[in-house]
């Protein structure tokens, strides 16, 4: 959440997040099937089911109209992959950000594998668009719900203890400061289970 005293300042703002001009990071603990790419890049579509939910539609839906009004909207997520049960299997982030990386464009609802191996993922999402619970619905789309989100697939009870949160952290804003135009990040205090998360792959 970013907070200013001044209208001027506040207008600059709201046209850089509508214009895609603020870099967005999250980080995110899932239980689910572990991808085979080190980065992964989903394009989907963005609406409400006729039962009210958002959910994940196909690519070619966007500009549709549903049944309640509204229109199915672009989403994108780019997933860089952290760890996988607390290994650090791939590259650091500036060495990922070299590599191609996996493209997915939604054609049709996703299956859930139940049978499918469960493991721990820890992810760091850049979303592109802002739609309500994008990476959320994402995660649940890629077959590695966030854990502790039920309403998306995620699960409660895990190893033992129970979640009553989904564990999906807004970790950093990065974007031109809107009177010096020097570029600014600014970075959220890490949650115990990502700060956690993070120092498993420092030891």
């Amino acid at each position: 959440m970013v907070i200013t005293r001044s209208h001027k300042v506040a207008s600059v703002l709201v046209k850089a997040f509508t214009n895609h001009k603020v870099q967005k990071t999250y980080l995110a603990f899932c239980i689910g099937s572990a991808p085979k790419s080190e980065r992964i890049t989903i394009k989907s579509g963005h609406g409400r089911s006729k039962f009210g939910a958002w959910r994940v539609y196909a690519a070619g839906d966007v500009g549709r109209k549903l049944p309640g009004g509204s229109i199915v909207r672009d989403m994108e997520t780019t997933f860089e992959v952290l760890s996988i049960n607390g290994q650090q299997n791939y590259k650091e982030q500036s060495e990922c950000m070299k590599d191609e990386e996996h493209s997915i464009v939604v054609e049709q609802k996703a299956v859930t594998d139940v049978d499918a191996n469960k493991d721990e993922i820890l992810v760091r999402a850049f979303p592109r668009s802002g739609r309500t619970h994008q990476i959320r619905l994402h995660c649940q789309y890629l077959g590695f719900p966030i854990r502790g989100d039920v309403k998306y697939e995620g699960v409660y009870e895990w190893k033992g203890r129970t979640y009553d949160a989904h564990e999906l952290h807004a970790e950093s804003l990065t974007f031109q400061h809107p009177v010096t135009g020097f570029p600014l990040l600014i970075q959220a205090p890490l949650p115990l289970w990502a700060s956690q998360a993070l120092q498993l792959l420092t030891d």
